[in-house]
């Protein structure tokens, strides 16, 4: 998967390559998890609204070419000339890249006079002064460029993609539930839940009917939780800590259940590493375990390890992977982010030249807790790099049934 954009500008592109052929793909599909991402989709969040439409653009057929080409209309206009088509509405992948598009137009670019230039004031804790050196002065400093949680829209784009393909083929399904707020922790655990779930199940595997119930437990509040009562709270303390003009740090649980077992590779492409890669690489994540994660340091292996009995795995310490190659058992992951950068509370800071300041910010729009937006890109980074092992693993087992024409 490829993606191009930049906060302030014109749109976020995404490119996915190799999507099988054959799968049903719907722009309402992809937009439903987009709706989740998308600013202005919570009172807790950035007041930033963007309405966040994707518009389909290639790697899409369908014989019924009235229904292919209903999707939203995009126009392009060169003063008196203007080019108009449609994109695609619903279709099956023809196993060419899948190109789409959202447009950016809530833009408010003189909010970000204060960065520009080389005498920019520089924000702590932002990429401000990096991005700047690094590209010779000539980053685009609005809304933080392409460091922008933005960009994460094209992660969205492939992670539903990858979601659709992974639930026909496995009944595969990515959870998230934010654990904590601050120093507010949950008493409630959405990987305890579903593991309690699967111990039940005889074939260790979620029914579609116990996943949307979950879901829908779990869409309930403001905030993405199991527990109503945290909920509450950490609504409270993200709304005073954004009066107080600051920002808060949060951890989400993401979980995939129904998984397909041995799946990944050992070592230096294990599909532990990737996925500790692309979760813990998520802008302003600062945290990335594991299964038990940081509780594992204080046990020893007589409790740690796993009991295993012939209908499978009787515990989940590991988080789904041993080695590198999932288990079949929930994949376990919890991340945690720093507060935003971005905060109203004067600070010491220096301008892009190294002059030394006060720093204040002038204006902006800018999530107070960016945990609360994040679960749904953290499931579809988590969806993408399942899809990718489990391709690469049926690459494995070559069938001559594959290879005939006539």
């Amino acid at each position: 998967m490829a993606g191009a954009g930049e906060s302030h500008g014109p749109a976020i592109t995404t490119i996915v390559f190799g999507c099988p052929a054959g799968l049903k793909l719907s722009r309402v599909s992809v937009q439903q998890y987009l709706d989740r991402r998308r600013p202005g989709s919570s009172k807790l969040g950035t007041p930033r609204r963007e309405g966040d439409k994707v518009v389909l653009l290639s790697g899409v057929y369908s014989e019924d070419h009235e229904m292919l080409l209903s999707g939203p209309e995009i126009s392009v206009a060169l003063g008196d000339e203007e080019i108009s088509s449609r994109g695609y509405e619903e279709g099956f992948t023809t196993g060419e890249p899948i190109a789409a598009v959202v447009l950016s137009a809530a833009k408010r670019t003189a909010d970000y006079d204060q960065f520009t230039g080389p005498k920019g004031d520089v924000r702590p804790g932002h990429t401000d002064l990096v991005k700047h050196h690094k590209a010779g002065g000539f980053a685009d400093p609005r809304g933080g460029g392409r460091s922008s949680y933005r960009s994460t829209i094209s992660d969205v784009i492939g992670g539903s993609i990858a979601r659709l393909f992974l639930g026909e083929h496995f009944g595969t399904a990515f959870l998230s539930s934010i654990c904590q707020v601050g120093e507010l922790k949950s008493p409630v655990s959405l990987s305890d839940h579903l593991e309690e779930l699967v111990g039940v199940a005889p074939d260790r595997r979620l029914t579609a009917t116990q996943i949307e119930a979950v879901e829908t437990r779990l869409s309930a509040g403001e905030i993405r939780t199991l527990d109503a009562d945290f909920c509450a709270a950490a609504k409270e303390l993200i709304g005073s800590t954004r009066k107080q003009g600051d920002s808060i740090g949060a951890a989400v649980e993401v979980v995939g259940v129904n998984v397909p077992p041995l799946i990944g590779e050992p070592l230096y492409d294990s599909l532990k590493l990737r996925l500790m890669g692309v979760l813990g690489g998520l802008n302003a994540v600062q945290l990335c375990e594991v299964g038990s994660g940081g509780q594992v340091v204080g046990r020893r292996g007589s409790e740690n390890n796993d009991p295993i009995r012939r209908p499978g795995y009787q515990g989940n310490h590991h988080g789904g992977l041993l080695g590198g190659v999932t288990t079949g058992m929930p994949l376990v992951f919890r991340v945690g982010f720093k507060p935003t950068a971005s905060i109203l509370l004067p600070q010491q800071s220096v301008r892009k030249d190294l002059e030394e300041i006060e720093f204040e910010l002038r204006k902006g729009r800018h999530d107070p807790c960016v945990g609360v937006r994040a679960g749904v890109t953290l499931e579809s980074r988590m969806a993408i790099e399942v899809m990718d092992a489990a391709l690469a693993h049926q690459s494995r087992h070559l069938s001559d049934d594959n290879f005939k024409l006539f």
